[in-house]
């Protein structure tokens, strides 16, 4: 298992800079491999937009001193969120937008400046409908996860989610793109190591 060490946008209203800075800091000194999640979520009101892009362009700061990845939290925030993503990737910071379920524009941004597009147990639900998002993400620049212990895939849709359940959103990513659970298995596996750096020796 490895750590990452961020601020949600949801805390976004109690961030500290030096405060936050220094535990991140200390969190990747001890293992952490990204920072995050990190983002922006305008969805409810419960933190400032402004407050928001403060805590993330921080983060982005930090990412790019330590070097080390973002993963990044959007909701209902494409237009500030393709601009963070921007200016990160002109800084040298490699991210990932996590749980993704946003634009094709968006996405295209992210690919634009070497970032990675992950997918949840979202795909698996009746209610998905963009399977053209999941083929318009490359092979090489694709990641699947669980966002446990929520978004449980179908058919286990309801439950705690855990590692183990990933498997049935590969599966339903490998239909759509035309390819095998193992061949998509192998290739998120292979970029989760290069985009995190994980010690994690190949099969």
């Amino acid at each position: 298992m490895f750590a990452t060490a961020g601020v949600h946008p949801g805390e976004a209203g109690t961030y500290d800079r030096q405060r936050d800075e220094l535990w991140i800091r200390d969190a990747v000194s001890a293992g952490a491999v990204a920072i995050g999640e990190c983002g922006l979520d305008y969805h409810y009101d419960h933190v400032e937009p402004k407050l928001q892009r403060a805590a993330f362009a921080d983060q982005i700061g930090m990412a790019a001193a330590l070097g080390r990845p973002l993963v990044v939290h959007t909701r209902d925030a494409e237009a500030d969120t393709m601009t963070a993503v921007r200016e990160a990737g002109a800084a040298g910071v490699r991210g990932v937008l996590h749980c993704y379920t946003g634009s094709h524009a968006l996405a295209e941004t992210a690919l634009g400046v070497g970032w990675y597009v992950s997918f949840a147990g979202i795909v698996t639900f009746a209610k998905w409908k963009d399977d053209a998002l999941i083929r318009l993400v490359p092979e090489d620049r694709i990641l699947v996860e669980t966002d446990a212990p929520y978004l449980a895939p179908v058919p286990k849709r309801g439950r705690r989610n855990e590692p183990a359940f990933a498997r049935y959103t590969v599966e339903r990513l490998a239909a759509v793109r035309n390819t095998t659970r193992e061949a998509l298995g192998a290739a998120v596996t292979a970029n989760a190591r290069r985009l995190l750096s994980l010690p994690i020796p190949l099969e």
